[in-house]
């Protein structure tokens, strides 16, 4: 989990902004824009802290910070995002993913997303070096995953948390595994390629997507196929319809006999888990399920306390401390006493205000992050581990 995050002042309502050669290009760009934001900062309520951030915001002791150096398209609607971490970055297992949070329309979104660069750090598919990486695919009305594919830029800051899950291979490897992965489920499972294919005995993969242009890491998938090291499987719905699970008897006849690997969207990880089940080797199947995009921040709203069994209406203006005291739940704080942070929750889900800014975090379900209660009203509705 990420140190919890402390959003700053912006510039007041009309406030000058120094202008220094915005458009300047090459090495010279980058001094020219890291002086406008010095420049910037004179004019602007900061701690100590912020200017360090605005000359090295990657460096070691700050929030975990990543940044943009690279855009790959991988199909239409799908692209990698090649990331140097800050200092503060502890490294993951294959399989694990890590949460991203992005400022859009001046609201922070989190999302989470697998890690598919080598684990080590050492340079693989093209990724440098010290980067990780991670793949999207614009999904409809999705906020996040729109934005990343058409608008993400080399150079863009993104808040980072440290990576986590359990959707990882055990040591040692299975002799026989199955990966069944449809759509961007491929991303853990090419984290797992790209760092553990040479250990795997027998590897199986079968993949899902609507055409042959849909396949993600198509020409990566193919090669690892033609050299031998892998007998894939495509299910393209154009030529061979949506799968069904009863075909795994002609793709992959020893199916039964594998450890699987399954991601993808609800409808092929609902069916996986009753097919398994049905075949009495339930224990056999690892999922990952994709988490569903729902909060829509407000103005002030509802605040679960999720352990105290408590629920509260509160307004906009209102801290969650206060909301929370207010309710007779039992609210951890320092704040009072000067220790900062010592009111930070986890927040399960939901969307909040800092009354000091007027930026708004939302958090997705499964993505919980820690919030200081003290400086945040409910933007909506929070579900907070209290």
């Amino acid at each position: 989990m990420s140190a919890p995050t402390v959003d700053r002042p912006t510039p007041a309502a009309g406030m000058p902004r120094a202008r220094l050669g915005a458009h300047a290009p090459g090495p010279l760009g980058g001094v020219v824009r890291g002086a406008r934001r010095v420049a910037e900062a004179l004019a602007t309520p900061l701690v100590p802290a912020d200017y360090l951030d605005l000359i090295d915001p990657l460096r070691s002791g700050a929030e975990l910070r990543g940044r943009i150096v690279d855009v790959r398209p991988e199909t239409a609607d799908a692209v990698t995002l090649v990331i140097r971490p800050g200092r503060g970055w502890l490294g993951h297992v294959p399989g694990q993913y890590i949460r991203i949070g992005i400022d859009i329309d001046g609201v922070r979104h989190w999302r989470a997303y697998s890690l598919t660069h080598r684990a080590d750090g050492s340079p693989a598919a093209g990724i440098p070096a010290g980067c990780i990486a991670i793949t999207t695919k614009a999904i409809p009305d999705g906020r996040v995953s729109n934005h990343l594919v058409t608008r993400a830029r080399p150079g863009t800051l993104v808040m980072l948390d440290q990576a986590t899950g359990d959707f990882t291979l055990p040591s040692p490897a299975p002799a026989k595994v199955l990966f069944l992965t449809a759509g961007s489920g491929i991303t853990p499972v090419m984290g797992m390629l790209r760092n553990h294919l040479d250990e795997l005995c027998d590897v199986a993969q079968v993949h899902c997507a609507p055409t042959a242009s849909d396949v993600i890491f198509a020409s990566e998938l193919q090669s690892y196929a033609a050299s031998g090291r892998l007998a894939l499987a495509l299910n393209l719905d154009d030529e061979h319809g949506v799968l069904d699970l009863q075909r795994l008897d002609t793709l992959v006849p020893d199916w039964r006999e594998r450890e699987t690997w399954t991601c993808g969207p609800t409808g092929l990880l609902d069916a996986a888990e009753a097919h398994w089940a049905s075949a009495g080797i339930a224990d056999r199947l690892h999922t990952e399920r994709f988490r569903p995009t729902l909060v829509e921040p407000g103005e002030g709203g509802e605040i679960t306390f999720l352990a105290s069994d408590v629920t509260v209406d509160a307004d906009g203006g209102t801290p969650i401390l206060d909301a929370g005291e207010d309710a007779g739940v039992l609210m951890p704080s320092g704040c009072r006493m000067g220790i900062c942070f010592g009111c930070v929750v986890t927040m399960r889900q939901g969307a909040i205000r800092d009354l000091r800014t007027g930026e708004v975090t939302v958090v997705e379900p499964g993505d919980e992050l820690p919030v200081q209660t003290c400086v945040n009203a409910v933007a909506g509705s929070c579900d907070l581990e209290l």
